[in-house]
């Protein structure tokens, strides 16, 4: 998914208060305006590569902090920040957050609400863990993220359909390969946004998340409210979760599920969230994640003041078939509710569902963010957005020939 439509505000924020030095893994583009230096390491997961990019900064400049938002690089990232003396939390809580078996593990240990899961290999080994667990159960690889390779299982045959599904992107993951077979968490899904400064958690804001229908979990929606109740009923937990992970410091984006309205732990991502949550929290409550993340790197106190008491909601946008897009325009006036409307899909490039064999990569067409009073009034002015889009697919068999954009 390209950078700027999603992580450009993160290092333009960044980028007002500090002097960016960048390693990043292709040559920077629009990222220019805002850093100073910067070093092209292929792979960032490649410790050896990302430490020597690092020490060659810091022999060019004075540096203060180091930080990431991108969920693969969290543990060679703190292994960065150690070797430099830098402030971190530990990498190995940075594996745990990245190795859902272990923090699961950790949860079940401190007594924070979780499900239960077990680690598997085999078809054999899942179908055992399901049979125990008891239907419906999801299927998810232990160490990925973006709902890649979830799915949820109702009975013996779906799950013998749907193993390779979840199997094919365990086997992507850095920490781990292994699949896990979860209990299914029945209820409303939600997230905590959470800062945390040498050892002290602050719960800033609740993210209020719509998904697809089963049995993917594409997430299409999201809305932060300052005034939402939600926000003192989930914070303990997700405190308790990042205790349990040993996060000592930075953001994060706690998962979580409401069963029976109280919250049980999907997972804790040791990052800011994507899909441009935190532009939403600065919305709504006028803080800044990105800043803060920033501050905690250089072991600053963050500020954590809201200066504001909205709402802002966005909604993403999925076609619904595999194809290819024909037509995408922003039809009649613009209203002055609609923060921004983003496009990275242009006619030509082929939409290619989860059901299809395609990801949020390869299915998303963009997003809009709308700003209210409310969650609800903002969520009700994303959907008219999206209603006023002219968007026009043409199905065709997925694998076909065709001429995809750069962004596909």
């Amino acid at each position: 998914m390209e950078a700027e439509g999603y992580r450009g505000y993160c290092l333009e924020s960044v980028a007002a208060d500090y002097d960016v030095v960048l390693i990043t893994d292709e040559e920077p583009s629009w990222e220019v305006p805002y850093i100073r230096d910067c070093m092209v390491v292929p792979d960032p997961t490649d410790q050896a590569a990302l430490s020597a990019a690092g020490r060659y900064l810091a022999e060019r400049h004075d540096l203060t902090g180091v930080f990431t938002w991108t969920e693969w690089y969290l543990v060679p990232v703190a292994r960065l920040a150690r070797q430099l003396g830098l402030p971190t939390t530990a990498p190995e809580a940075m594996q745990a957050c990245r190795n859902k078996a272990t923090a699961r593990s950790l949860f079940a240990r401190h007594g924070v609400p979780s499900a239960a899961s077990v680690g598997v290999r085999t078809l054999h080994e899942a179908r055992a863990a399901a049979e125990r667990i008891g239907y419906p159960v999801v299927l998810k690889p232990a160490a990925h993220a973006a709902s890649i390779g979830v799915i949820r299982v109702d009975n013996p045959d779906e799950l013998t359909a749907a193993y390779p599904f979840a199997d094919r992107a365990a086997g992507l993951g850095l920490e781990s390969t292994d699949v896990l077979v979860e209990e299914y968490l029945d209820g409303p899904e939600i997230s905590a946004e959470c800062v945390t400064y040498r050892g002290e958690t602050a719960v800033v804001a609740v993210t209020r998340k719509t998904v697809s229908d089963p049995p993917y979990f594409e997430e299409l929606a999201h809305s932060v409210d300052a005034a939402d109740p939600l926000l003192a009923q989930v914070a303990p937990a997700a405190r308790a979760a990042i205790r349990a992970l040993g996060i000592t410091d930075g953001v994060s984006h706690v998962e979580m599920r409401l069963v029976g309205g109280q919250p049980r732990l999907v997972e804790v991502n040791g990052r800011l969230a994507g899909d441009m949550i935190g532009h939403l929290v600065r919305i709504a409550t006028g803080i800044d994640l990105p800043r803060a993340a920033a501050d905690i790197a250089c072991d600053r106190a963050p500020d954590l003041t809201p200066t504001r008491s909205s709402a802002a909601a966005i909604r993403l946008i999925y076609p619904d078939t595999s194809g290819i897009l024909t037509r995408l325009r922003l039809d009649g006036p613009r209203p002055q509710w609609l923060e921004r409307a983003h496009f990275q899909h242009r006619p030509g490039d082929e939409l290619v569902l989860p059901g299809d064999g395609g990801d949020m990569f390869t299915a998303r067409i963009g997003y809009v963010i709308t700003t209210a009073p409310t969650a609800d009034l903002a969520q009700s002015r994303a959907e008219q957005a999206v209603g006023a889009l002219g968007i026009q697919i043409s199905p065709r068999a997925v694998g076909e020939t065709s001429r995809s954009g750069p962004n596909a």
